[in-house]
Parts: C-alpha cells; structure tokens; sequence
C-alpha cells in the first residue's frame, strides 16, 4: 500500500515529528509509514487523516498484488 502522507504533510506545512506528535506516535513511525515500511493500524491511519484534513482513501493508494492494472 502506497501513501501521500509526505505530500499532505508537506502542504500542511507539519514536520515528521509535529505530525507524530499530533498523532501520539513516535516520529519514527511517522517515518516508517511514509517510506512504506510500515502499514499503520486503522485506528492511526484516521488519524493521520483527521490531522491532515483528508479522508483516509485520499492518504492511502491500496495496489492490489497479482491484479490487472488497466
């Protein structure tokens, strides 16, 4: 699964570690998270979103695995 939380976040004008802050995570997982590493619980991706004021389809890019792409 892919992600813009870089994208939003940059706009947002928000660092790694006030986005992690906002979110009660380490800036760690923030960075984990944006370089695909790690896929957040549900619970932390509506997070991401609230504070990023996007819905959570808009921050994750789903890329099913073995699927036609067209």
């Amino acid at each position: 699964m892919k992600n813009q939380i870089k994208d939003f976040r940059d706009k947002k004008g928000l660092s790694q570690g006030k986005l992690a802050d906002l979110c009660d995570v380490s800036r760690q997982t923030i960075n984990a998270i944006e370089n695909n590493k790690y896929d957040p619980s549900l619970t932390l991706a509506f997070q991401l979103a609230h504070c990023l004021n996007v819905t959570v389809d808009q921050l994750f890019l789903y890329e099913g695995k073995g699927e036609d792409k067209q």
